[in-house]
């Protein structure tokens, strides 16, 4: 790809945009949130339309009008957030668009589901091809989305951030077939922004920033501080930059929650604590979450704010109660992606910004105006749709509702998901400063290093309970996966 060029109403995504990747290779795609990695690959994978460049697939010319000439082309694109049909079944979702047929128009049942079988068998995952889509956890639909992406048979596959969602044990399944994948000669670009990833399997790594091409390297002669100088254009030394604050009063009680997957769950959350949870992907720590915003209902146990018995019901009770959820799936449960920034950021507290019913729109946009500023939101304006804004920039709107409806207890879900390493750190600091001002941060995260670096306390969770509670003097990597597999420490 050469002097690739795209424009979005207020927005130059991409203005000197290349690319050259080898068969054969894992090549790393780097950048900031909104540098325009997924705008480049939407390009490469005809969803979106270039303004101008060029595209040459094995040294020719090519144009890619649409994702079905860039599947006949040999170019298949896993995407950051998800793309299933959430009522089709698995099998289903697979083959959307090449399913198997007895004759045209008749579709072989048996064949699509025993295809579907066996690309999920060499996933290593086990996942019943006839389940509807919507039954799935996040991190079986992620795989779901890569299984029907190598039934494609393509020569050059694009994974954006396919490991977001995934365990341990699944993204080391991931791996085993990315490298019989490039045995084969497919070309792999690779986008993700968790460092330890870009060394594990990458082979040669490119750079954008702005929309422009900054570099590409070997990945055995650079280093993550030189990557991320290179990202940022400036040096971000402190990665986990927690800062001890003294501890409040206590915020938020759970005393033995039970039901909806929850087996009697106990802990205590201060003002001024980052309380970090820790697990296995089903462990229980999002319904943990939903629990106690009233999302998913409970059986038994109590929950108590400010030293107060209260009934959380629902989310709109939770909000009431100063409860702020930031959710791993921002796209489907954080925000309305239709709708501007600035109605996005209201929409949590619309009765502080109204009289008789009548919305102050200079108070809505002053409030937007502002987040946009502390949060360093990359927008052109606050009118502007949530649907334009990068992955990194929406899970910033998403912390800015919430901190616009002054919650006192924030519960971050995989806050980093999708986020490069300079806008986890703008994460981090906001999450540093909401906590100096009075704040409870309960912060789950299927990163250990992160979780383990920015909390005070760990909780590790285990088949819906609490198996471990950790002081940051006393937590340690292998301690944390020793609880979460159950085993004696």
């Amino acid at each position: 790809m050469r002097g690739v060029c795209k424009r979005y109403p207020g927005v130059h995504a991409l203005r000197d945009a290349s690319l050259d990747v080898r068969a054969g290779e894992v090549h790393i795609l780097l950048g900031e949130n909104g540098a325009g990695k997924s705008t480049l690959m939407k390009i490469l994978s005809g969803a979106v339309r270039r303004d101008s460049g060029e595209i040459l697939l094995n040294g020719q010319p090519v144009d890619i009008p649409d994702p079905a000439a860039a599947r006949r082309l040999g170019i298949s694109t896993i995407y950051q957030e998800l793309s299933l049909v959430p009522h089709l079944s698995v099998a289903e979702n697979i083959f959307l668009g090449k399913a198997p047929a007895h004759w045209p128009g008749i579709i072989d049942w048996k064949k699509m589901r025993l295809g579907a079988a066996r690309v999920l068998e060499s996933l290593g995952v086990s996942i019943d091809p006839g389940a509807p889509v919507r039954t799935l956890r996040l991190a079986q639909q992620q795989m779901v989305e890569i299984a029907r992406a190598l039934t494609d048979a393509a020569r050059i596959l694009v994974m954006d951030e396919p490991t977001s969602a995934l365990s341990e044990r699944e993204v080391a399944q991931l791996f085993a077939t990315i490298a019989r994948l490039t045995a084969s000669g497919v070309a792999v670009v690779y986008i993700s922004h968790r460092m330890d990833e870009v060394f594990r399997i990458g082979q040669r790594v490119t750079v954008l920033r702005d929309g422009c091409h900054v570099a590409t390297r070997d990945i055995a002669d650079v280093s993550v501080p030189e990557l991320v100088r290179l990202m940022a254009d400036r040096e971000v030394s402190d990665h986990y930059p927690r800062r001890a604050h003294a501890r409040g009063e206590e915020l938020l009680r759970v005393e033995g929650l039970g039901g909806s997957g929850l087996r009697d769950v106990s802990l205590v959350l201060h003002r001024g604590e980052v309380l970090g949870i820790a697990g296995l992907v089903g462990a229980g720590r999002t319904r943990l979450a939903r629990a106690i915003i009233g999302a998913d209902p409970v059986e038994r146990g109590r929950i108590a704010i400010r030293g107060r018995t209260v009934r959380v019901d629902s989310p709109a009770a939770a909000a009431r109660a100063r409860i702020g959820f930031l959710p791993e799936d921002r796209k489907q449960q954080g925000l309305v992606l239709g709708l501007s920034l600035e109605r996005n950021v209201a929409m949590s507290h619309l009765g502080a910004l109204s009289r008789l019913g009548v919305m102050d729109r200079r108070g809505e946009r002053r409030e937007a105006v502002d987040a946009i500023t502390r949060l360093s939101i990359r927008t052109p304006d606050s009118e502007q749709r949530v649907l334009n804004l990068s992955g990194g920039n929406q899970q910033k709107v998403v912390l800015a509702k919430w901190l616009a409806a002054q919650a006192e207890i924030l519960i971050f879900d995989e806050p980093t998901r999708g986020i490069d390493v300079a806008a986890r750190h703008d994460i981090y600091v906001l999450i540093n400063a909401v906590v100096a001002e009075g704040a409870g941060v309960i912060m789950i995260s299927s990163d250990l290093p992160e979780v383990i670096g920015m909390s005070d306390r760990v909780l590790v969770m285990r088949g819906g309970a609490i198996q471990a509670d950790f002081s940051s003097g006393d937590v340690t990597d292998a301690a944390v996966l020793q609880a979460a597999l159950g085993m004696a420490s």
